[in-house]
């Protein structure tokens, strides 16, 4: 018997077109599952976003708090500035009146002369007075540091509230589109 030279070229033409057939049958399977996958990937960016927006919104509110706070802390720290800077006048005139105390000293040092029993006690004041200009000069000059450092402080609040108004001015331009 005689073998049809096409047959064997028939053969593999058939086996070539199962094969294929069964490519786009897998093929079309694995679309099937990429296009599921892209799916839940959707799903799950879109609930992303859903929780990002409430993020956004809980932290303008949070950054409006903060600022509000920061107001607060300015005008108090201002309040105390001032009461500071009071005080210090105040323990400078005191001061002022102790310096004048110096020749109340020197007149009992004369008195003393005069009152030979007082002389002791006078001397134990004219002591305690100089001991009380000693502290007010002490307390006048720390005062004095007090009252710059809450210079300081009200202006490095001043800075900071600045810089919060930076961070919730984008903030307060992207609220009125986020949902409440």
């Amino acid at each position: 018997m005689t073998v049809d030279p096409r047959t064997p070229i028939v053969q593999v033409m058939a086996r070539l077109g199962r094969e294929t057939q069964l490519h786009l049958d897998e093929r079309h399977r694995h679309f099937k599952v990429t296009d599921k996958v892209i799916l839940v990937i959707s799903l799950l960016l879109i609930m992303l976003a859903c929780v990002n927006v409430y993020y956004v919104t809980v932290l303008y509110q949070d950054l409006n708090g903060i600022v509000d706070n920061m107001d607060s802390m300015y005008r108090n720290l201002s309040r105390v500035d001032r009461d500071m800077d009071l005080i210090a006048q105040r323990v400078q005139r005191f001061d002022r009146h102790i310096q004048r105390m110096t020749p109340i000293t020197a007149n009992i040092e004369a008195m003393t002369g005069v009152m030979p029993n007082l002389r002791g006690n006078m001397q134990n004041m004219q002591a305690t007075i100089t001991d009380v200009d000693i502290n007010m000069q002490q307390m006048t000059n720390a005062m004095g540091g007090i009252a710059q450092q809450m210079h300081q402080m009200t202006g490095g609040m001043s800075v900071m509230r600045a810089n919060v108004h930076q961070i919730s001015g984008p903030m307060g331009a992207i609220n009125p589109m986020l949902p409440n």
